[in-house]
This record gives structure tokens, sequence and C-alpha cells, in this order.
């Protein structure tokens, strides 16, 4: 199977068993996605990340830092202060990538009118096919 663009780097994530595609699906997740654009202005402690990430459970917020710990996007330090104390930034790679997230979400801030927009002309002429 053929990507739609020729990738200089050998992979494609369009076929279901390159490495690329799993890279991907972790990128997929809200929460990555947040975490990474929370920690661009740089290192957090666990309650900060949670207080800004509304809606985010201590469990989904540890799992999430751990991916991105195992992915290298994410560098974790504890002090060994009692309580423990442990703060969260991005490595070389998360700042690279969260670069690119800022911009996708500044075009989301910016579009989520039209956007919105569409979603209630679509409910309205579909007369509620359309999932919200």
């Amino acid at each position: 199977m053929d990507s739609d663009d020729d990738s200089p780097f050998g992979y494609d994530a369009f076929r279901r068993t390159c490495p690329s595609h799993t890279v991907l699906e972790m990128l997929a997740s809200k929460w990555v996605y947040l975490v990474v654009c929370a920690l661009r202005k740089g290192r957090l402690r666990n309650g900060e990340l949670a207080r800004k990430l509304e809606g985010i459970t201590p469990k989904m917020l540890a799992q999430t830092l751990r991916v991105l710990e195992r992915d290298g996007l994410v560098r974790r330090e504890i002090f060994p202060v009692i309580p423990p104390r442990v703060e969260y930034e991005l490595t070389e790679l998360g700042q690279n990538l969260g670069e690119l997230l800022t911009q996708i979400r500044a075009w989301a801030e910016q579009h989520a009118p039209d956007i919105k927009d569409a979603r209630a002309r679509a409910i309205a002429v579909n007369e509620g096919d359309w999932a919200a």
C-alpha cells in the first residue's frame, strides 16, 4: 500500500504495522495533546497539571505522563524531599512536538465557532442524524 505522499523517512503511516502508525495512535489522545501543550511553558508538578487540565482524572493524568515519558517526550524529576516532589518537563523532542501542537490548538480555537455552526447546520438539515 502506498501512502499519498512519499515519505523521505522510509515509513508509511497508512500501513498498520508501520512504527509511525503507533506514534499517530499515541498522538490521537486529547490528553497527550493537552499535557504536551501545558508543559510547553516549563516544568510543572502533577497537581499543577491536574488543575490546568480540567476534567482529567488522576488515573488518566498518570497514564498519560507515563506514556509521554516512555516515548521520550517528557522527563520526570523526583526530588528527595518529604513529601516527595515530582516535576515534569518536555524533552527536546517534546518541545519540537509542542510547537506543532500549539499551532493546531490555535487553529482549533480560531475555528471552533465555524465548526460549531457547521455542526448545527448539519443537525438541522439531517434532523439529528449526525452525532454531536
